[in-house]
């Protein structure tokens, strides 16, 4: 297992209802929940042209502060 990092967020009164509603249906803890929707979210993101092109210029800033 890789090293973990606690993080803490900030959520809607609605927005905990529902997670921790969701989480009680799947019977799953509400980090779990949270884990497998951030992974989700990362995956579709990383897929969009958008994303890509946007993690290329910040590669290329970097690059050119390095020199």
């Amino acid at each position: 297992m890789s090293a973990q990092k606690a993080m803490t967020i900030r959520l809607s009164a609605e927005q905990a209802e529902q997670l921790e509603t969701v989480a009680s249906v799947e019977n799953q803890p509400v980090s779990d929940v949270i884990r497998a929707a951030i992974a989700s979210h990362i995956e579709s993101v990383s897929k969009d042209a958008k994303f890509q092109e946007g993690l290329r210029e910040r590669i290329e800033r970097a690059r050119g502060l390095l020199r």
